[in-house]
This record gives C-alpha cells, sequence and structure tokens, in this order.
C-alpha cells in the first residue's frame, strides 16, 4: 500500500511530455497515450516519475482500453475531451505547456455504449474476484444489493465517520467551523493529501480540516479531525472498528520494518491494542518507499457495510466539504452530490449518496475487496452505469 486514497473516478497525472518534430497537439498526446504502449520513460518529467512509476501509467491505460477496447479518437468538449474508444466514452482533460509538455492530465468515469440493468450490473459485481458487497438505495429501500450486511475494508471512507463525530460537537456547540488548529506535527501521516508538506504550527480551520478530509482524502486532516474529536466519539459511528486507527497508525502498522509490531496487534484483543497504541505511536512514521500497489495487510483497515456507509453519508449529505468533489457521478445530473470512496492494494470503496431531479434521496456503496491487485475501472464502469441509470430514473 502506497497511501491511503480517496477512491475517485477521476486520475490527476502531471508529468511532461518531449515534442517530436510533427507539433504535440492535446489530441494528439492523448492518442500517443492511449495508443503507444507501453510508455516512454522519455516522455515524462523526473518529478513526475519519482511520485507515479511508469508502470502505473500503463495500468491505468490498461484499465481503460480493457473495459472500453482500442481508442478511436478524442472529441472536444468545452472543458477538455470525450474519449471515443470501441466500447464506450470517457471523459478527459489535458493540459500542455508552452513547449508542448503534458503537465496536467484527467481521465474521468468510463461509460459502456450498451447501459446496463440494475440487475445486470449486480451481476457484473458479483463476477469480481475476491469479495464484493453493494447496495442500491432509493428513499432508504433497496433497489439492487450484493451482501449489503459484509462489513469489509473500505479505505478512506472511514472519514465518513469521523465527519460525523465533528459534525455531531459542531451542533452540539462543542466545535465551530471557524475554530483554528494549529498543525501539529504528530498530526502528520502520509499521503494522499497536501497537509503533510504544511509547516508544524499552521493555523487551519475546522472547516478548511473538514474540506480537506472529503474532497482530497486529506490523511493528515483527518488525523487532526480524529485527535480534535476523539476516537471514541469516531467509535461512535464506526462499532467495530475498536480502537479506530488513525491513518498515521495504520501505516506504521503496515509498514515492513514493523512485521513484529503488526503480529503483536493482530494477535492482541481490544483492551490490548488500544495498550499498544502508545507504541504504535511512538514508532517514526514509514518513508513511502515501504509501500506498493500491491496489497499488504488488509486485515489492519476499517470496516464497513454498504448499509452503514449509505447511513453515513445520508446524514452528512448538505455538508459543505460535498460540494468540492463530486467524485464519480455526472454532478449536473443531481439536484445534490455526497462522494466518499477510499482505495490501498486491494481494497476500493465507492459510496455516493444523491439528491434526484425527482427530490428523491439515493444511495450508491460498493466495496472491492481481494488478496490481489484489483482492476479498478471494472468496478467503476459498473458503478458508473448505475448512477446512470439513477439518473434516468430520477430525471423522469
Amino acid at each position: 500500500m502506497r497511501r491511503i486514497l480517496p477512491a475517485v473516478v477521476a486520475l490527476l497525472l502531471f508529468f511532461p511530455v518531449l515534442c517530436t518534430a510533427q507539433a504535440i497537439t492535446p489530441p494528439l498526446a492523448l492518442a500517443r497515450l492511449l495508443q503507444q504502449t507501453p510508455a516512454q520513460d522519455s516522455w515524462f518529467a523526473p518529478s513526475f516519475l519519482a511520485q507515479i512509476p511508469i508502470a502505473r501509467v500503463d495500468a491505468i491505460v490498461k484499465q481503460y482500453t480493457g473495459t472500453l477496447g482500442a481508442f478511436l479518437r478524442a472529441e472536444p468538449t468545452p472543458d477538455g475531451f470525450t474519449l471515443v474508444m470501441e466500447r464506450g466514452t470517457a471523459p478527459a482533460k489535458i493540459h500542455l505547456d508552452g513547449d508542448g509538455h503534458i503537465d496536467g492530465l484527467w481521465f474521468g468515469l468510463p461509460t459502456p455504449s450498451k447501459p446496463a440493468s440494475l440487475d445486470d450490473s449486480m451481476k457484473q459485481l458479483s463476477a469480481l474476484p475476491g469479495k464484493v458487497s453493494a447496495l442500491v438505495l432509493e428513499e432508504g429501500k433497496p433497489l439492487g444489493s450484493l451482501h449489503p450486511d459484509d462489513a469489509m475494508a473500505v479505505g478512506s471512507a472511514f472519514k465518513l465517520a469521523i465527519l460525523a463525530a465533528a459534525q455531531e460537537q459542531t451542533a452540539a456547540g462543542k466545535l465551530h467551523l471557524d475554530q483554528i488548529f494549529p498543525l501539529k506535527k504528530e498530526w502528520k501521516s502520509l499521503p494522499s493529501g497536501v497537509l503533510q508538506g504544511w509547516p508544524d504550527a499552521t493555523p487551519l480551520t475546522l472547516a478548511t480540516l473538514e474540506n480537506q478530509m472529503i474532497s482530497i482524502s486529506d490523511n493528515t486532516a483527518a488525523d487532526a479531525l480524529l485527535s480534535i474529536v476523539g476516537r471514541d466519539q469516531a467509535e461512535k459511528f464506526a462499532p467495530r472498528n475498536k480502537p479506530f486507527l488513525s491513518t498515521r497508525e495504520a501505516f506504521i502498522l503496515k509498514a515492513n520494518s514493523n512485521a513484529a509490531l503488526l503480529d503483536r496487534y493482530r494477535k492482541a484483543d481490544e483492551n490490548a491494542r488500544r495498550a499498544l497504541l502508545a507504541e504504535i505511536d511512538a514508532q517514526p512514521l514509514p518513508d513511502t518507499s515501504q509501500f506498493s500497489d500491491a496489497p499488504a495487510a488488509i486485515d489492519i483497515e476499517w470496516l464497513f457495510t454498504p448499509v452503514e456507509l449509505c447511513s453515513l453519508a445520508a446524514k452528512a449529505a448538505t455538508a459543505d466539504p460535498f460540494r468540492i468533489n463530486p467524485g464519480v457521478a455526472n454532478a449536473a445530473q443531481w439536484k445534490q452530490v455526497a462522494f466518499k470512496g477510499g482505495s490501498e492494494g486491494g481494497v476500493l470503496n465507492l459510496t455516493t449518496a444523491l439528491t434526484g431531479k425527482n427530490g428523491r434521496h439515493y444511495c450508491v456503496a460498493a466495496t472491492w475487496n481481494d488478496t490481489a491487485a484489483l482492476d479498478q475501472a471494472k468496478l467503476l464502469a459498473t458503478y458508473g452505469s448505475i448512477l446512470n441509470t439513477l439518473a434516468a430514473r430520477s430525471a423522469q
């Protein structure tokens, strides 16, 4: 596990590409990336390759072409391009610098040409390797489900519980959105996020921490908020996650250098695990080089059922942090979108609470766990198809 990531359908990559004899244009740059595989080191800046290995880029391209077939063309849209492929489309954005280098790239949700029914979508989810749980709700009633009461690892979707605890204390007047908290060194975690790189003692409002935690799944923001609201208060919204780990604690336990500590934690009961937290917190934050995209100790995670995630998302659906990043859904199709997801090696969750054009409330939560690396595009495509089906239903 390199990081605990937000399971958003959008993937942002920033890297330069060298010009060829022919002046490179955005459509040509997209075509080269999707048609000329494997990608070449010479296309990318060292700063990009230092963070994202080229194998990861190839894997992303493979996911999209595996789901939608061969790339055909890139059609301009007001804010980017539509990738037209053999079996569907996907939105994309690309930016070239003055020398024709790619310095920004975004791939959105793949949409197969042939929409699937909800029953077909559930069958597609059940065919995925490993374990899958899913729930589709309309006004709290199931339209489709797959093991909805199975508690599985959900990655950063656990941050919904921290948000719930923070909102409860804000409503009670114990916390205030404009309240300022200096950034503490002990709150700093590994990416995803940016706050881990900010100077110690930077003043941050509660609202800023919530916005960062939800919109970009900032792990340091999550750990700060967990400290502020209290571990016991987060556990009220996550009863089987005791003790409720911070992302920093999870990274320490998952680090290759802490195998003995991980073994002790695994063998301990709840009380003994709580006693180990002080020892865990005393360990230095591991380097990102200790993690990869391969599944690593996915039992050291946060476990939720789709039912629980939909409940948490619905309660917080009107919260300001959800206005920033709609995740997988096309926000234009809905009155309101509240998205949170999470991923690490072998773990992927997508949870979205929605208000339709008809005023009805929906939720789609899907979790996939496996001991092997996940082909995330398969779940994303099916999940997107479900959202499109619900959007059409809610527009009637």
